[in-house]
């Protein structure tokens, strides 16, 4: 693997989610990145040299631990709900609230942060769409991108393959796997691979990318070893 000589020290949200534990997995692996923060309602059980974990249960005041959360210069903010069987307002305090809290009290404390936020294909820039959650998690990337972080990217991943022996991967993976290949075929713009997610999040912090905004296609070509 080649790289850039930069050293990143990340914090990581999520990793009880199929989609943290899989960036996590990365970060452990990579020479560039120093060390990892996670920050959990629960444990994720993983004792590891670079890892630091904090329990915390409330996502909406950090208060009782920011002292422990400066010296850092990356977040990967993989924390999210879906919008299936809760109202528009649970689902925008959850995702748009809670994000923005977080990404404020993060760049008061590191002002040479770079924060990437896992969005979704087909979320509404424009903020002005018929479906809800894609119109918040427009407004949610807008807005990040309004904060003063060194550099803050929104990741749209359409189907993402996970990556083998994952703790928290989805149990309907286990019926629709056989679709990556195909998918990948037909249209690969809609199909990303967890390592290269995870790849692509490192990438964005080590080196920086040309977009702010990196859809399916953008995730595969910066997502390369």
């Amino acid at each position: 693997m080649e790289t850039s000589g930069k050293k990143i020290r990340v914090i990581i949200t999520g990793t009880t989610g199929m989609v943290g534990e899989g960036v996590l997995h990365e970060c452990l692996l990579h020479p560039q990145v120093e060390s990892v923060l996670i920050i959990n309602r629960k444990t994720i059980g993983i004792i590891h040299p670079k890892i630091k974990e904090i329990i915390h249960q409330d996502f909406f005041n950090f208060s009782a631990i920011e002292n422990q959360l400066s010296g850092y210069n990356a977040c990967f903010f993989c924390l999210g709900v879906t919008s299936v069987g809760i109202t528009e307002e649970v689902y925008y305090k959850m995702t748009y609230t809670l994000t923005m809290h977080v990404a404020e009290t993060l760049i008061k404390l590191n002002h040479d942060m770079t924060f990437g936020y896992i969005s979704g294909g087909g979320t509404d820039s424009t903020e002005n769409g018929r479906l809800a959650w894609a119109r918040i998690k427009g407004k949610t990337e807008n807005d990040l991108a309004k904060l003063p972080f060194k550099a803050s990217y929104a990741f749209r991943p359409g189907f993402i393959k996970p990556t083998k022996g994952m703790k928290y991967t989805h149990k309907f993976y286990k019926y629709i796997g056989w679709l990556f290949p195909i998918g990948r075929a037909i249209y690969p713009a809609g199909f990303c691979t967890m390592k290269e997610l995870g790849l692509a999040m490192i990438n964005s912090a080590t080196e920086g990318y040309s977009k702010k905004i990196l859809e399916g296609k953008d995730i595969i070509a910066f997502g390369k070893e």
